[in-house]
Formats: structure tokens, C-alpha cells, sequence
């Protein structure tokens, strides 16, 4: 695997995202298709949706990537049909989050509704049956794997990534520290299909963070949270490699354990905006972000962001040496 190409599938996720944005942008704001900017002092309306671009990133270094493969034979050690079957799991989800977008399903339908999602890698049987826990023996988890612990990580990570979010830069920031720690991992395993899938998204990612860190020009929505969180899950699944991304999951875990003890908020899961600073609403946080808020005595946006991606980071770090040692 050369080098020199994997760049080019970087470089074509990136600008192709990069692009379209200014495109995109306007046409949804023309299309009233915004979102309330909720930690901000005047609460805005910015242009929502922007997963959608994510989307086109991603599915454009995908298909380069095949196209490389077919037509001159570079990346041969990339299987075509896991990297076709994620492709259709993304679009699936993108699909699932424009109709959440637009229409609003209801949140225990929204939940469950990844799980088709996950079907193109259960119908390949996508996945190690075997898989290895580090510090552990090596589990058989035989036809059970594909036919539950697939469409379970698949529904599992989007559903977290979807909740742990609503903050400027906060979903692709914390997307581009553990896609990048799991490529990491990829490579260090020689795992070139899952490497690639992953290359092409933080390409993607590394665009929309221009556009979507604070203050943000547009808000990914659904379509990006979603779609951030099925690329993880198929790249983890493909690699062999679960349990790095379970280790990168674990601010997503604590973040749904407190919404779940305050019964999955709709609403008042955001800050209090004062002089620059968000602070926690509630004597209790209903969230990870309100108690990052409530233990710092009040932080600006962008510093709450930096926090969690610097705990990603160091989960990033955790889970590179588990795969290393």
C-alpha cells in the first residue's frame, strides 16, 4: 500500500467536502432548513444538515478508492465488498437522519431504526466470529456476532454519537480524534480495508470541522452524528479491532448513562449562556457536557469542546497502546 495514494483518497474526501460546503450552505439556509444555535446569546438560526456533505466526502474517497482498484490495480488488498457494504450502511443512516431532520421521528423509533443500517454487513457476514479482547482469551462468538453484536455496535455507536452532540465542532472534533486514533490502529494491524474507510472519513471531517467549529457556519444534524458514529462502528468491525473502539466510546457511555438517569432529556440538555461562559441549568447534569460545565464553575464553547476531544485524545492514546503492546 503506497502512501502516496492513501493521501490522494485523503485529499479527495477532504476537498470534495471542502468544496461543497459554500455550495450547500446557502441552499439549506434558502430551504429553511436551520437549527437554533442553543449555547449561543442570541440563539441563531444556522443552516442544519450538513451531514450530508460528510456523506458525499466520504462516499467520494470510497469510490475512488474502488475505482483505483479496479481499473489500475492499486489497493488490491482492499475487499471490495466490505468496503461497498459499509457504503451502503452510510447511506442508510443518511437517510434515516434526513428523515429525522425533516420530519422529527420520535426518539425510542429513532433509536432502534440504525439496526437496518447494519443489515448489508449482516448479509455479508461481515466481521471476526473470533474476536480478541486484549488481556483476555481470544471469544468464538460464532453465527451471534453477525446476527447480533453487528447490528448492536451499529446502532450502539450511532446512537451515542447522536446524543454526545449539539455543541459547535463538538461531533466532528471528537469524530476526527477517535477515526484518527482507530487508522492508527488500522495500519498497525495492516487492516487495509478498514484503514481506508477510515482515511476517507477524517478527510470529510477534517473539512467540516472548518465550517462547523466555533463559531459555526452549520450544524452537522442527525444525517452527521449518525453517520460519524456508523463509519466507527463498520471500521471497528471490519478491523477486528472492537474493542479500541469501545474504549473510544466511553465518553459516549457515560454521557448516555446520564441522560438515561434523567430519562433522556428533549430538552434543557444545553447551558445557560453568560458573559461568555456556559454554565449548568440544573443543580443535577442531565449530561457529560453539563457536568464538564458544572465541575469547571462555567466554560466557553470552544474550551468545552477542546476538553472532550482531549479526553478522546487520551482514550485515543489508551487504546493505540493496548493494540501496540
Amino acid at each position: 500500500m503506497q502512501l502516496i495514494y492513501v493521501v490522494l483518497i485523503f485529499v479527495i474526501s477532504y476537498m470534495v467536502t471542502f468544496i461543497s460546503f459554500p455550495i450547500v450552505i446557502p441552499r439549506l439556509k434558502e430551504a429553511g432548513i436551520v437549527g437554533k444555535n442553543m449555547n449561543s446569546k442570541s440563539q441563531e438560526e444556522i443552516p442544519e444538515m450538513g451531514g450530508l456533505v460528510i456523506a458525499i466526502g466520504f462516499g467520494a474517497g470510497i469510490v475512488a478508492t474502488i475505482f483505483l482498484r479496479t481499473f489500475f490495480d492499486i489497493f488490491l488488498s482492499v475487499s471490495l465488498t466490505p468496503i461497498l457494504a459499509v457504503l451502503s450502511t452510510v447511506l442508510i443512516v443518511v437517510l434515516i437522519g434526513i428523515f429525522d431532520d425533516l420530519i422529527s421521528i420520535k426518539q425510542g423509533i429513532k433509536a432502534i431504526m440504525p439496526v437496518f443500517a447494519a443489515l448489508p454487513l449482516m448479509a455479508i457476514k461481515e466481521g471476526y466470529s473470533l474476536m480478541k479482547i486484549p488481556g483476555l482469551e481470544i471469544i468464538n462468538f460464532g453465527i451471534y456476532y453477525s446476527l447480533i453484536l453487528v447490528p448492536l455496535g451499529i446502532t450502539g455507536a450511532a446512537n451515542a454519537v447522536n446524543m454526545l452532540a449539539g455543541f459547535n465542532g463538538l461531533e466532528a472534533g471528537m469524530g476526527i480524534v477517535a477515526i484518527g486514533s482507530l487508522s492508527i490502529i488500522a495500519y498497525l494491524m495492516g487492516q487495509t480495508t478498514s484503514f481506508i474507510i477510515l482515511i476517507a472519513a477524517l478527510g470529510a471531517l477534517l473539512a467540516t470541522l472548518y465550517y462547523n467549529w466555533y463559531p459555526a457556519k452549520i450544524l452537522v444534524g442527525d444525517v452527521g452524528t449518525l453517520t460519524i458514529g456508523a463509519i466507527i462502528a463498520s471500521a471497528v468491525i471490519i478491523g477486528n479491532y472492537e474493542a479500541a473502539g469501545v474504549i473510544l466510546m466511553i465518553p459516549y457511555m457515560v454521557d448516555f448513562l446520564i441522560k438515561a438517569k434523567n430519562h433522556f432529556p428533549a430538552k434543557n440538555w444545553w447551558g445557560i449562556y453568560k458573559d461568555g461562559k456556559l454554565y449548568c441549568p440544573n443543580s443535577s447534569p442531565v449530561g457529560l457536557c453539563q457536568l464538564i460545565m458544572k465541575l469547571c464553575g462555567g466554560i466557553s464553547e470552544r474550551n468545552l469542546v477542546l476538553v472532550l476531544m482531549g479526553i478522546e485524545a487520551i482514550l485515543g492514546v489508551i487504546a493505540i497502546l493496548v493494540y501496540m503492546y
